[in-house]
């Protein structure tokens, strides 16, 4: 890619909908025909660094060109670049950077079908085959030239498996999901047709009266669409509470509460809040991680969808306790349904005096900003998320310093996930202590499960923090059709695979440490005897080689190496002996684990090393 710009033009359908997100030209460097505010002796355009400060916009800027056209085309990226002043070279890198984006021409229709672990044990590779067939392969139609399909990673409908996205470019774009998906209505909607009614969530608990839902008791009962229904069904009662107590009593709470963080790492809530809270630089920020990429995870997705309200509730108390007056809510791009009802549901807040200046007549300031994301899984790491949202590549920073010093735009930054966030409403409505008796004494609270794969009942559940890997399985009907249990993938890609003699491993997070495996984003994922394991884990191998930034040596190299090992074992060829082989295995594990930046490298052998030793698989080659 060339450092400088091209003297080429972007089509009129991709100049308006750039202008619709920036506003229109100012000068004539930025594409006006009718310049007043550059100095023509000097040549130089001033206002540039007004400019500059707008590079946040770049990622929404290339979604609405992605949008528009079904792809970036250099007239659309070298316009980008002068509005934003952005060398082309960096734009180049940002666009190239996530999956969602194409520089290269493709048709309108794109239908995005999932070939991840859950869907590879939920009829993935027949969906693929037998589009093959009537389509072509990947990237090609033998038909009309408007639609094509690509194989995807994970696109967070586990429970819906196998699922597909399908996104249509032009004047009125559209995103679609189609989960179960099934060869003939797939090609159906590619031809133009009409995407079929999504099935109701997949919560098997709701409507049970004993089932003690807490973060799951609105969904199938408030209507997500409606701020009346949600408050109707106790909602904004933990913002008025929030504000009762202020932010030194809501601190307390959640202090006592010993809320630990749900995204993986399990981190103190209140540790990471009063720092915040304490920091005289300012401004705060507050993000809201919902990039929820690990292969297996719908948790946020169905929140997000099912109840919206309560996330901007959850969002509005932890910006109120830590003195945050702007939250930044990053969406995995994955997911459309939950993007368009967290729209509509920011308005209404808006509207209703929910969120903006004074809110409820309050002093208390604090808005929301939806962020989109590109499909790169390593955005979940919460400095790689923070420079996406700056407009920058999803590399993940050095730390220290940490988010709570500098984090977006380098400022105090409080970033917590989905599940997290909503958790603190009923803290701060019961009080901390209350909360603190349900679970066990280290993980308190309740947790979100994801079951997918052979499994009888898929869905997303809630249980206290400490039930039992064999008590959740049974709540969710056992595995399918009682065929044989092989294997259970916990945590996801990133996590463990248990067999069947470590059922009983209590699900707290000091119980799953002691074990030597983790929840991580809370995937249970059931593997039977009918499903291709090894084929799993060269995807997981796949998945993490695709995902991996390339920032530093140790996962760029290792990542691709640990690939090649899995495809040498499965082809019947190892290098050397099938010992050397694992040998080799555990030194690339070991150098990953031990030198690589973020998690993503240090836990991308985790369910490769727990199924070579627990599962024997390619024990013997194979």
């Amino acid at each position: 890619m060339d450092i400088v710009l091209h003297d080429v033009a972007p089509s009129d359908g991709e100049r308006a909908v750039i202008d619709a997100l920036l506003g229109p030209p100012g000068t004539s460097w930025e594409g006006a025909t009718d310049s007043v505010s550059i100095d023509r002796g000097a040549h130089v355009a001033k206002g540039g660094h007004a400019a500059r400060d707008q590079r946040h916009l770049l990622l929404p800027a290339l979604h609405a060109v992605q949008a528009r056209a079904g792809w970036i085309s250099p007239g659309a990226l070298d316009y980008i670049c002068r509005r934003l002043t952005i060398p082309p070279a960096e734009a180049h890198g940002v666009a190239t950077f996530y999956a969602l984006f194409s520089l290269q021409p493709q048709p309108p229709v794109v239908a995005h079908v999932c070939t991840d672990v859950a869907c590879l044990a939920g009829g993935a590779p027949a969906l693929c085959s037998e589009l093959e067939q009537r389509v072509g392969p990947p990237g090609a139609h033998r038909g009309n030239g408007n639609a094509i399909w690509l194989e995807s990673p994970c696109l967070g409908l586990c429970e819906r498996a196998p699922a597909t996205l399908i996104t249509v470019a032009g004047e009125e774009p559209r995103e679609d999901s189609l989960a179960p998906a099934a060869a003939d209505e797939l090609t159906a909607v590619m031809a133009g047709g009409e995407v079929p009614q999504p099935p109701p969530p997949a919560v098997p608990q709701a409507g049970q009266s004993e089932s003690g839902l807490r973060l799951l008791r609105r969904i199938g009962h408030a209507d997500p669409g409606s701020l009346d229904s949600y408050r109707s069904h106790g909602g904004y009662g933990a913002l008025r509470a929030a504000f009762d107590l202020g932010p030194a009593g809501v601190l307390r709470e959640v202090a006592d509460a010993k809320l630990l963080g749900r995204g993986g790492a399990a981190f103190p809530t209140a540790r990471k809040w009063e720092a915040v809270a304490r920091n005289p630089r300012r401004p705060h920020f507050l993000v809201c991680n919902a990039d929820e990429s690990e292969p297996g995870t719908f948790k946020d997705r169905v929140i997000l969808e099912q109840d919206p309200f309560a996330v901007i509730e959850a969002m509005t108390v932890a910006g109120f306790t830590t003195g945050c007056e702007r939250g930044y809510l990053y969406l995995r791009g994955e997911y459309p349904v939950a993007w368009d009802r967290l729209v509509e549901a920011i308005v209404q807040a808006r509207t209703r005096g929910y969120l903006g200046q004074g809110i409820l007549g309050t002093e208390c300031n604090f808005d929301i900003e939806l962020r989109k994301g590109a499909g790169a899984y390593i955005c979940g790491e919460e400095t790689a998320l923070f420079n996406s949202i700056e407009g920058y590549r999803g590399e993940p920073r050095n730390k220290p310093p940490f988010p709570v010093d500098s984090g977006l735009f380098r400022r105090p930054t409080v970033v917590n996930n989905v599940e997290t966030l909503i958790n603190v409403l009923d803290i701060v409505v019961q009080g901390g202590l209350s909360y603190a008796e349900i679970g066990t004494s280290a993980s308190t609270g309740t947790r979100l499960f994801c079951l997918s794969g052979r499994v009888a009942k898929p869905g997303l559940y809630e249980a206290p923090m400490g039930i039992s890997l064999r008590e959740l399985l049974m709540m969710a009907g056992g595995v399918l059709d009682g065929r044989p249990l092989r294997t259970v993938l916990l945590g996801g890609a990133a996590g463990r695979f248990m067999t069947p003699d470590e059922l009983d491993v209590e699900l707290s997070f000091e119980a799953t440490r002691e074990a030597g495996t983790t929840m991580g984003s809370g995937v249970v994922m059931v593997v039977d005897d009918s499903v291709d394991l090894p084929a799993i884990l060269r995807r997981i191998a796949a998945f993490f080689r695709d995902e991996s930034c390339g920032q530093c040596v140790p996962c760029r190299v290792g990542t691709v190496r640990q690939e090649e090992s899995l495809a040498r074992l499965a082809n019947g060829r190892p290098r050397g002996s099938v010992a050397d082989e694992h040998a080799l295995l555990d030194e690339i594990t070991a150098t990953m684990r031990d030198a690589s930046i973020c998690g993503l490298g240090q836990t991308a052998a985790d369910a490769i090393e727990s199924a070579l030793v627990k599962l024997n698989v390619f024990s013997d080659g194979r």
